[in-house]
């Protein structure tokens, strides 16, 4: 099998490969770069996901890239919209052309004597193997499982005569009007689809274990769209926008941490003055703090409209059974359903399933740390990207960019083939990157998949973009922590460093 060498390898054609691609092309003049994306277009989670009223969850001032403004006033943007802006990103700025698509990345070899990954690719539109060598790797896949969704088995279900369907496969063909639907869940996917399917749905009821803290945003930012009607430059427009609401998450952030009282408070006094004065608050008073979980947030209180209108319905109960016509409840009340859609979450699959090995020995990234929340541990060139759990995903992604970009043109002026992060064991602490975060399910999940926090800088993972921006775009390459080898030059003992390191007794 001939093998394709390039400089940079990207895997995943998501914001996160598209950003990677767009800063190692623009601080690396001529090196070649290649993305390898499974799907048959750019957008990653925004080619995948369908069901009506697909949107983000995040404002797009920070959702979207630092180096591209986003030119409409909207504060949320729905899936195809969003999906089109990163194709349009990626075509600006010459990464369109560099993307390989139907290829899944099945496995990578690091070889210290060679410098360079060997890199086995499946065509998923043939069949066939490819295999390409590269000098770097960037993992830009996210971390969901885009196979399989978290989807529990349900008492009864199999008794069940209606539709059902889980957000992440949703079938083109399904037509909801005029039919009884019930969403299990009470994430953004759920609190998405409850008014997108009120209008033409018979009755929509989103069935909730526990309630979610819910903030209402306006459609459309009043200050951007003040200042597009002045005709202020988009670049302009786009940097004062995002300049603030950096500063907003990361304050509203910190306040709820620091006053969780006072923060669910007024968190739930914004729903009352919303959902009117006869609603619930039981089904809006969650039993934890204020981003214990991450908060859902509704573009202009389309949630609390049409609860208000009657056109939807919220249920706060357990499960007993499916029946052949809905959902028994543990209260005993009965949900009719002819379409039960599974909102329960998201499974976690880090670099898309693809096998880590160097040297052609595995690596258990579950028990490795991040070297500035980009490198992993004992791996070689190697970037591996994870957005924010409590900003802006893309705010996290563009910054680990950015860092790849400078590390790749430290390494190529200083004739540096290999760099390689390495920790001690006192650097690693029993919990993942995810686990100290939020409590959610998915995140919980994570924390069996994903690498381990670090107990000190650099190998902490701290969720806060100004202390990171700090480090990535602004600290120096070199770092005690960081070796630079050439390529052979240690063979033997690099080897044996990227053994599974031993925990501490």
């Amino acid at each position: 099998m001939e093998q394709q060498h390039v400089d940079v390898l990207v895997i995943g054609a998501g914001i996160s490969g598209i950003s990677a691609a767009r800063h190692v092309l623009r601080a690396n003049p001529g090196a070649s770069v290649v993305v390898l994306e499974r799907r048959a277009r750019v957008g990653g989670t925004w080619d995948l996901f369908r069901y009506p009223g697909i949107r983000s969850d995040s404002d797009m001032a920070t959702f979207g890239f630092g180096f591209r403004p986003w030119r409409q006033a909207r504060i949320l943007a729905g899936g195809a919209d969003i999906r089109q802006y990163v194709e349009d990103a990626a075509a600006d700025a010459g990464v369109l052309e560099r993307i390989r698509f139907g290829r899944r990345a099945v496995g990578a070899d690091f070889s210290h004597a060679d410098g360079r990954w060997a890199v086995e690719v499946e065509d998923e539109t043939t069949g066939g193997r490819e295999s390409y060598s590269a000098g770097y790797l960037v993992g830009a896949t996210g971390y969901y499982d885009y196979d399989e969704p978290y989807r529990p088995e349900f008492p009864g279900e199999a008794d069940y005569r209606g539709t059902l369907v889980h957000p992440q496969h949703w079938p083109e063909d399904l037509d909801h009007t005029g039919k009884r639907v019930v969403v299990i869940g009470s994430g953004a996917t759920a609190i998405t689809l409850l008014p997108a399917m009120a209008d033409d749905a018979a009755s929509v009821t989103m069935l909730q274990r526990s309630p979610t803290y819910i903030l209402a945003l306006p459609e459309v930012d009043p200050v951007t769209s003040v200042l597009q009607k002045l005709h202020a430059p988009a670049r302009l427009t786009h940097k004062i926008a995002r300049t603030r609401n950096i500063a907003l998450q990361r304050g509203s952030y910190a306040f709820c941490r620091k006053y969780p009282r006072l923060a669910r408070k007024v968190l739930l006094g914004l729903v009352r003055a919303r959902a009117g004065r006869g609603v619930d608050m039981r089904h809006f008073s969650p039993r934890y703090q204020p981003w214990d979980q991450r908060l859902c947030v509704v573009p202009g209180g389309d949630l609390f409209k049409v609860l208000k209108s009657g056109k939807a319905a919220i249920a706060t109960d357990h499960i007993d059974t499916f029946t052949a016509d809905g959902i028994r409840l543990k209260s005993g009340r009965e949900l009719k359903a002819d379409i039960v859609v599974t909102a329960t979450g998201l499974s976690v699959r880090l670099l898309g399933g693809m096998a880590l090995t160097v040297d052609g020995s595995p690596v258990d990234v579950t028990n490795r740390v991040l070297y500035k929340a980009v490198l992993l541990e004992g791996v070689p060139n190697m970037s591996l990207v994870i957005g924010y759990t409590n900003a802006s995903w893309t705010l996290k992604a563009d910054l680990a960019a950015d860092y790849t970009a400078r590390l790749l043109a430290h390494m190529r002026r200083h004739g540096h083939d290999i760099a390689t992060p390495v920790a001690r064991e006192a650097d690693r602490s029993e919990f993942s990157v995810m686990g100290e975060a939020l409590t959610s399910g998915y995140i919980a999940r994570a924390d069996k998949a994903m690498p381990r926090q670090g107990t000190r800088d650099p190998w902490r993972l701290w969720n806060n973009y100004y202390r990171d921006r700090a480090m990535l775009s602004g600290a120096p390459i070199e770092d005690a922590a960081l070796r630079f080898e050439q390529a052979g030059s240690s063979v033997a003992g690099s080897a044996a460093g990227a053994q599974e390191p031993t925990r501490a007794a």
